[in-house]
């Protein structure tokens, strides 16, 4: 059996019956490459032509990300979809202007920027660790610094600090966020994107482990009820946290295997 085959066929709870079907994938490591510097993203024109063919075909489709909703949104570059932002506290529906923000993870956003102003010196640009202000969470990279090691180190002393002052750390691919203390991960914003949307169905797509709070919660509606079927695939790469692929249901290359699912779901 060819690949493209295994993926028809593993994706056919899903392509049966689209307008009751929801098509979740992640952005970065998944539509678009991992690049040096996060503000360079892009989706590929022919994932994102293939992306706007499966919105106008299924009944919710939706991007899941870790950066805010609106940010994620430019970077795929269709309104007609939905996007859930800073890993489950925004909710961007299709043409909506702007997001529905989590009211506990708002509350929080000027101590988190405060703690950023502080935390952030001059040293840590000088080692070209690069800050991001998410809105409700604040984000510092280390990809592509000159000395990656000396540049995680302190990045570990920022997440020190998170900590004693009270706020939660998580850690990413090359990546720290510094988060509000509220229960916050991309499975909540995808039960918030179903709720009352008539969906039966849902393939999620992702390659860090954020997405693994995904691909639990999907089989926690399914075993609810509330979902008939759920296919969790795991996008590989040398950076993939070997629980991904433990927990997926199936797993494509890269990007480029991202593409040929989207293509076996038309």
């Amino acid at each position: 059996m060819s690949p493209a085959a295994t993926l028809v066929e593993a994706l056919e709870p899903i392509r049966c019956e689209p307008s009751r079907s929801a098509v979740l994938l992640d952005i970065d490591g998944t539509l678009a490459p991992i690049v040096r510097h996060a503000a360079d993203a892009h989706v590929p024109e022919a994932t994102r032509s293939l992306l706007i063919e499966i919105a106008g075909r299924y009944r919710v489709v939706g991007c899941v990300s870790g950066r805010r909703a609106g940010t994620a949104r430019q970077i795929v570059a269709i309104g007609t979809i939905a996007y859930v932002g800073n890993h489950g506290g925004e909710l961007l529906r299709p043409r909506a202007t702007s997001p529905e923000v989590n009211p506990d993870l708002a509350a929080w956003t000027v101590l988190v920027r405060e703690f950023a102003a502080r935390a952030y010196t001059s040293e840590h640009q000088r080692i070209r660790v690069r800050s991001e202000d998410k809105d409700t969470i604040a984000a510092f990279h280390w990809r592509g610094a000159p000395d990656e090691e000396a540049a995680a180190q302190a990045v570990q002393e920022i997440a020190r600090q998170a900590e004693e002052e009270g706020f939660a750390v998580h850690w990413g691919r090359k990546v720290l966020e510094v988060r509000p203390p509220v229960m916050l991960d991309k499975g909540l914003g995808i039960e918030a994107l179903l709720h009352g949307t008539e969906v039966d169905a849902a393939v999620y797509v992702g390659d860090d482990t954020t997405d693994l709070d995904a691909f639990r919660a999907l089989r926690s509606l399914v075993d609810s009820g509330a979902l008939s079927a759920a296919v969790c695939v795991a996008v590989s790469s040398d950076e993939a946290p070997p629980g991904l692929a433990a927990e997926a249901d199936l797993t494509v290359d890269g990007p480029g295997g991202v593409r040929e699912l989207l293509e076996a779901l038309l």
